[in-house]
């Protein structure tokens, strides 16, 4: 079992249906988008149209990799990494995806006050590093590149379809909200394209399309980061277009002289959060999701409930960094 966040489904009735004349039960793994693990499962009337769908999600989900790719270019695309390397320069020309993720960045930085900020690559870069390395970045180069993440110097126009970086040094890091921008965004696609019963699992992120067979709900689970066996597991029904999101430090994570360093970076101490393990949210938009896991990990508790509080459609649960203790809202379930 993967622990925090794991895939619960009802394969034995999935089975029957397929036995008896229904939607066939169909399932694929990628691994090769969003240096993640990728799940699908999907009830589907024929193969052939197991196919279709299966491709053309897996097309949607690679076109969206390559877009928010800030390491690697891909020809006959401007991607995050063009988009970096033209900081300080004139306006470039991006595909709609792209825009719209960047607008959704500046969104989500206004509304966890910061704690989510695409704009900080030139802080992150820093501990991508270091992490290659395994040795701690200087507090002075910190301290340096924190003065190049002004989300201020990130200018979208939306109708010209332009994203200019006014300050040379500034870099974009999309890692807090691309993959559940996606994910969010395929998932929608394939429903428009007639896939009505699915589950998409992305490890972290878990994002229901209908409902598993029979028409009852998909089913995931979230564990303790510190359970061993299972036992914490809370089941969470997904509705029809929710998303389950995780963001903890039992997947990325690195050591330096026998002391562990997660990859999610608090900006405000310049340093990876401590406030917790391990955050889940539950809500309708797997990309809002997947901001506001990062920022909630990256706040303290109580300015988290408050944020969770004034958003509608949204619950969460809190692992605290002590080991043992658990917070939620009253709408997560028990």
């Amino acid at each position: 079992m993967r622990r925090g966040i794991c895939l619960a489904v009802a394969g034995l009735l999935a089975l029957e249906l397929s036995g008896c004349g229904g939607p066939k039960q169909y399932q694929v793994t990628w691994f090769d988008l969003f240096d993640s693990v990728i799940r699908v499962t999907a009830y589907c009337d024929s193969d052939e149209e197991w196919q279709q769908q299966s491709q053309a999600l897996h097309q949607d989900l690679l076109r969206y990799h390559q877009l928010f790719d800030i390491y690697n270019y891909y020809d006959g695309m401007t991607n995050l990494a063009d988009v970096n390397d033209a900081a300080g320069g004139t306006p470039v020309k991006v595909d709609d995806a792209l825009l719209e993720l960047l607008v959704l960045g500046q969104q989500m930085y206004t509304e966890t006050d910061g704690r989510c900020n695409i704009a900080a690559g030139a802080v992150l870069s820093l501990w991508h590093d270091a992490q290659e390395a395994a040795v701690l970045p200087a507090a002075e180069a910190l301290q340096a590149a924190a003065q190049h993440c002004d989300i201020r110097c990130l200018v979208i126009d939306q109708a010209a379809g332009t994203v200019q970086l006014t300050d040379p040094e500034m870099r974009l890091d999309v890692g807090s909200i691309g993959k559940g921008w996606a994910i969010e965004a395929a998932a929608q696609a394939a429903q428009a394209r007639g896939l009505d019963q699915a589950l998409l699992d992305a490890g972290s992120n878990i994002r229901a399309i209908g409902t598993h067979a029979g028409g009852k709900p998909w089913v995931a689970g979230v564990t303790a980061p510190w359970d061993e066996d299972g036992s914490t597991l809370i089941e969470v029904e997904l509705a029809n277009g929710q998303s389950l999101v995780t963001s903890g430090d039992t997947q990325r994570y690195f050591e330096v002289d026998g002391l562990r360093y997660s990859h999610l970076i608090d900006l405000a101490t310049l340093y990876p959060a401590t406030y917790f393990r391990q955050v889940s949210v539950l809500c309708d938009d797997g990309g809002v999701g997947d901001a506001l896991s990062t920022g909630l990990f990256c706040m303290p508790l109580a300015e988290g409930q408050a944020l969770v509080d004034r958003l509608d459609g949204v619950e969460a649960i809190w692992y605290g960094a002590d080991g043992e203790s658990v917070t939620r809202t009253d709408g997560f379930p028990q």
